[in-house]
């Protein structure tokens, strides 16, 4: 992110207008050198230094290069103490907490956007991006208030008509802000309104549908909210320590600091790191079991009786692998940026996190359908009734003595 910054400030002038709109500009009395003038006025603000006053007295003696590992440093034992915190807190201040990183990456994104293009005065710019962000955040929780508090959400009676028609008022929604859109389009800058239209939706695509995964995985259970983010972080804190001590030959050159030597030892650290923490959480229920609502006291619970993935399994390794290896695999383990630069990796990773939970872990909830089941008609129930006892009659499961009973 602090990259792209740096080369939209540098490229202050793409994408260029298209030659119908400049000769429409000329004909209206604008010539292309007025055009160049004003966008060669439009300057990203300079990055200045906002490190505490506090910090910057302290460390006054030290070369730049070691004020800004203690800086770093810092800063980033304060965000994981501030991290083990909201886990404490629960699942609820955990959502809330998403939902605030999710509108700060939205807000530096659409600020790039928006300071490149600002001169043009494009009319209803930001307004509509917070809007759209309004309508996706309206649809993603609405689904997720809709499917974990299924119970709460049929027993209030506005509640249960939102519910009902959530599609439809979402599609409202946006509909109606797609038409705010098109009144705002102004004839010279077509190309332009639509070229930031875009940077909006890719935005909510990169920021809210991953977000909205994090919450997803989060009900699924603790073990796969804490894991992923704590090896991202853990991959950024070793792959700058390697980086700083060993790190020699440069990585990509879009990213110059980054190194070869960085990212191999950030790569081992966050394996082993990850296997260590998942052993020691998959021994707790309360990080294993999936969150659930309780009915009854209108709380969350996680309760559960863990299941065989949790569980350490024995598996044989090839001979031919033992003989190359030679050792047990078994008994081997006894400054940061905007937040869109600290939170970039932990969307990808939830949106992988939630792909394999969905692929190899998640089965249906016996609770959710049960659920399901009791809004039904009761006509609709009871064929529900006779075709699962039919099924478990051919099973073998259900005898006729027990039909009779």
């Amino acid at each position: 992110m602090t990259e792209l910054r740096q080369r939209m400030a540098r490229e202050p002038d793409a994408p260029p207008e298209d030659k119908e709109s400049e000769a429409e500009a000329k004909a209206d009395g604008e010539t292309a050198s007025d055009s160049e003038s004003r966008v060669e006025a439009v300057t990203l603000p300079t990055s200045v230094d906002d490190t505490p006053e506090v910090l910057n007295r302290a460390l006054s003696n030290l070369s730049s290069r070691w004020k800004n590992w203690w800086v770093r440093g810092i800063l980033t034992l304060a965000m994981i103490a501030f991290f083990f915190i909201i886990i404490y807190l629960g699942p609820m201040v955990l959502m809330m907490i998403v939902m605030c990183v999710q509108i700060k990456c939205f807000h530096e994104i659409i600020t790039i956007g928006y300071n490149v293009y600002h001169s043009y005065d494009l009319p209803w710019f930001r307004t509509l991006s917070w809007y759209f962000l309004l309508c996706v955040n309206y649809f993603f929780y609405g689904e997720t208030v809709t499917d974990y508090f299924f119970t709460l959400v049929q027993r209030e009676e506005p509640l249960r008509i939102l519910s009902k028609y959530h599609r439809f008022i979402s599609f409202t929604l946006y509909l109606t802000g797609f038409c705010m859109f098109v009144l705002s389009l102004v004839k010279k800058h077509y190309r332009l309104q639509f070229y930031m239209f875009g940077w909006t939706h890719v935005t909510l695509l990169i920021v809210v549908t991953q977000s909205h995964l994090v919450i997803h995985n989060l009900f699924e259970g603790m073990i796969w909210f804490i894991v992923p983010i704590s090896c991202v972080i853990c991959n950024d804190i070793m792959a700058y320590m390697f980086g700083f001590f060993f790190g020699r030959t440069p990585l990509i050159k879009l990213s110059p600091k980054k190194t070869w030597e960085g990212f191999i030892g950030g790569c081992f650290a966050t394996v082993v790191f990850g296997l260590l923490l998942s052993y020691v959480m998959s021994g707790y229920r309360c990080f294993v079991c999936p969150v659930e609502y309780n009915n009854d006291t209108n709380s969350f619970t996680v309760d559960c009786e863990p299941s065989d993935l949790f569980r350490l399994q024995e598996y044989n390794i090839p001979g031919v692998i033992q003989s190359v290896i030679g050792w047990d695999f078994a008994n081997t383990i006894p400054g940061h940026g905007g937040i869109m630069d600290r939170f970039d990796c932990q969307y990808l990773m939830a949106t992988f996190v939630n792909v394999y939970i969905a692929s190899f872990i998640r089965g249906p909830n016996p609770s959710k359908l049960v659920q399901q089941f009791l809004t039904l008609r009761p006509d609709q129930q009871l064929h529900i009734f006779n075709m699962l006892k039919s099924h478990l009659t051919d099973k073998g499961m259900l005898t006729a003595a027990t039909e009779d009973e």
